[in-house]
């Protein structure tokens, strides 16, 4: 069961703490061993006490959360958007949820264009190469999104600007951006942009979005367990607000939810969904395989073998350095679900059911990338897997849709902030967190946060 963080008698586990924290469990048990912490053991598995635990800035956020406060959050108007590169539409339903009004979706995957027909048929989806669109017919479109694939830049000097870039695929989203001068625009990308190519993409994308005459917010890697989904997936957000309205813009990044869910929230009936997750088709195992995997407990992987089985499971990789965590790897009941992949039985990812000996199914996938019952996926199984894999946690797309409604709302509403207000440090953004949990009022005007 998911564990609510207002409750001060909840105890927590310790795998969902280091996930909370970042943390190795060995760094727990130096903590413990420091007296930084306390260890309890509850039904012979050590846990920690809210109270023990509430002195950390992580823990914090979670007991005083706005959370509850931002469910509240609607559209003062009917905003417009255009989704592109949409997949299977995680971002675009939790999108759509927030309360925005989607007038254009592009996708090049033909089954994925199916998957969003089949559920929305009232959306207006393109299916087609993103380089074939004219985007200059949507000039009222409030807000642009779009995951773009990372690609890296061939760097002819010190410096690229928007045409420099042409041939890649960040090149035609701030095409897009460009033609249609949306007031606001989310890129969403894999963590590892923030270090492609030695951090030389990044760079390159903040420079061409300033010379598009945009202010990006700085860069922020959202975890989705803090959003109401049931597994430790990480998703780079870029915000950006086009500089003549950025004087009436207040923005910030969605607060955490007060519960962790696990991955028995996402597959049985209980706050997150309504019933057991349906049946539905999936992959298997072959019968070796599965005869290893047998051995491996809940939340184990090939290490919790027998050696012989480690060496024959494993083959060449058993003399190689590294962890390999993901290979044989069971997932358990009571932890969110590792990252999910595009292919739940490949080896060096594994993705096993938590009791018996198989990958997990696609709606199991789905529940987890918290789709509805209803969303059904198109396409033979492979692509099905992949068009879920590849997306954005619809709940995840949920509490970032409705900040950037929010922020829509203040632009809207055209209240000029004061320069000095405008941008805020760190050290201002925490002295106003301050403020608010000892119950003062904050600034009038909530400035953009950087």
């Amino acid at each position: 069961m998911s564990l609510n963080f207002a409750n001060p008698n909840t105890l927590v586990d310790t795998d969902i703490f280091a996930d909370i924290m970042s943390v190795s469990k060995a760094t727990l048990l130096k903590w413990e061993a420091n007296g930084k912490i306390k260890a309890i053991n509850h039904d012979n598995k050590k846990k920690y006490s809210i109270d023990d635990i509430a002195k950390f800035p992580e823990i914090i956020e979670l007991i005083q959360t706005r959370w509850n406060e931002e469910l509240g959050v609607r559209p003062v108007r009917s905003f417009k958007s255009i989704e592109l590169f949409a997949g299977a539409g995680g971002l675009a339903l939790g999108l759509e949820k927030a309360g925005f009004e989607a007038i254009l979706l592009n996708e090049y995957d033909r089954h994925a264009c199916n998957t969003l027909r089949i559920n929305r048929p009232n959306w207006n989806i393109l299916e087609t190469d993103i380089h074939d669109i004219d985007f200059t017919s949507y000039q009222d479109v409030d807000f642009i999104s779009g995951g773009f694939p990372c690609q890296a830049f061939s760097y002819a000097g010190n410096h690229l600007g928007f045409s420099d870039t042409r041939g890649t695929l960040f090149f035609e989203f701030a095409r897009a951006i460009k033609e249609v001068r949306p007031k606001v625009f989310l890129g969403e990308n894999v963590r590892g942009l923030l270090e492609h190519d030695q951090g030389r993409t990044l760079k390159t994308i903040r420079s061409i979005i300033a010379e598009l005459g945009y202010t990006l917010i700085e860069p922020r890697v959202l975890r989705a367990l803090f959003y109401q989904v049931p597994q430790k997936r990480e998703r780079l957000f870029l915000v950006g607000i086009r500089n003549d309205v950025l004087k009436f813009a207040q923005f910030s990044w969605p607060a955490p939810c007060n519960h962790i869910y696990v991955l028995r929230d996402a597959l049985k009936a209980g706050d997150l969904f309504a019933t057991d997750v349906p049946e539905s088709p999936g992959q298997s195992y072959p019968r070796r395989k599965a005869e290893i995997l047998d051995l491996v407990p809940p939340g184990g992987y090939w290490r919790d073998l027998p050696d012989e089985l480690q060496r024959e499971y494993m083959q060449g990789s058993y003399f190689l350095g590294g962890g390999k965590t993901g290979m044989a790897r069971r997932l358990s009941w009571d932890a969110p679900s590792l990252t999910l992949t595009c292919a739940p039985a490949q080896k060096q990812t594994e993705r096993c059911h938590p009791e018996e000996s198989r990958p997990l199914t696609v709606r199991e996938y789905a529940r987890i990338q918290t789709f509805p019952d209803e969303w059904v996926f198109t396409g033979p199984l492979a692509s099905q897997y992949k068009q879920i894999g590849n997306a954005v946690p619809v709940n995840l797309a949920f509490a970032m849709g409705r900040r950037l409604i929010a922020l829509l709302n203040t632009i809207d509403q055209g209240e000029v902030i004061p320069p000095h207000q405008q941008i805020i440090s760190p050290l201002e953004q925490l002295t106003l967190l301050s403020k608010t949990q000892r119950g003062q009022s904050p600034v009038a005007h909530q400035p953009v946060l950087q």
